[in-house]
Order: structure tokens, then C-alpha cells, then sequence
């Protein structure tokens, strides 16, 4: 049985049943499991719209290695994740992507200045969610 990828998707398309799992995952904060569901869906895009499945699971991984005080996958995570997304600003497929990055943004300045030694300090209040536009409202 082969692995056939689905036909290129744009960011004017709605979002996908994977993507609006996978960000109603990470807006849980089940990091790890939204990581298995974009990653199902990453793999299965055959457009560059894969990469905006891969930059929020990247910013998600990113959440997870904060919750485990691992300090250099968090910060890595969320730059590769940052990186990834830029070309995808203001929005793709309803994800407020320019509003993700900013949030991230600071997120990530925040732990950096907390450095590896400070992260019990970080307020997880600042986690951003994933806004996700209803496939009604018009596009940015």
C-alpha cells in the first residue's frame, strides 16, 4: 500500500480537520498530541502549505520542552517554528499567523532572558493560543 499525498492546498482554503485538531490541541495544551496530529497532516501535504502545518507543530514542540524545562529545545523549537511561519503572515487557512509570531515573539525574548537557569520563573500565562478564524469570516 502506498502513501499518496493529498492534491496542494493554498492558504485561501479553509483549514483541514487536521489543522483545526491540531490547533484545538495546542490551544489545550496538549502539546505532544497536537505534535502526532500536524505531523500526520505536514507529511500528507504535498504544497508549501506543509510548512505551516510544521511551523505550529514546531512552536508546539517548543511549549512541551518549556513544560520540561528543557531550555534549548524550547528555545530552538520556537525559532525553527518562528522561521517557518513567516511566509505565511497575516493569515493562512483562518490561522491569525502575524498574531501567533508576535506572541510567540515575545515568548520567546521571555525565556531567553530568563536563560537555562530561570524557567521555574516563566509565567505560562504568556502561552499563546492558536486563533483560529470560523470558515465564515472573510479573509485578511
Amino acid at each position: 500500500m502506498t502513501s499518496e499525498k493529498r492534491p496542494s492546498t493554498t492558504c485561501a482554503d479553509p483549514p483541514s480537520e487536521a489543522l483545526r485538531l491540531g490547533v484545538a490541541l495546542f490551544n489545550q495544551r496538549a502539546f505532544f498530541e497536537q505534535h502526532e496530529v500536524l505531523e500526520k497532516a505536514w507529511l500528507a501535504e504535498s504544497g508549501s502549505v506543509r510548512n505551516l502545518y510544521r511551523g505550529i507543530l514546531q512552536i508546539g514542540v517548543g511549549f512541551y520542552h518549556l513544560d520540561h524545562n528543557n531550555y534549548r529545545g524550547a528555545r530552538n523549537l520556537l525559532r525553527y517554528g518562528l522561521v517557518r511561519l513567516e511566509a505565511f503572515e497575516p493569515r493562512c487557512m483562518g490561522v491569525n499567523v502575524a498574531e501567533l509570531r508576535c506572541a510567540v515573539t515575545h515568548v520567546l525574548k521571555t525565556i531567553e532572558a530568563l536563560g537555562p537557569d530561570g524557567l521555574e520563573n516563566f509565567d505560562e500565562r504568556l502561552i499563546p493560543r492558536v486563533h483560529l478564524a470560523s470558515t465564515n469570516e472573510p479573509p485578511a
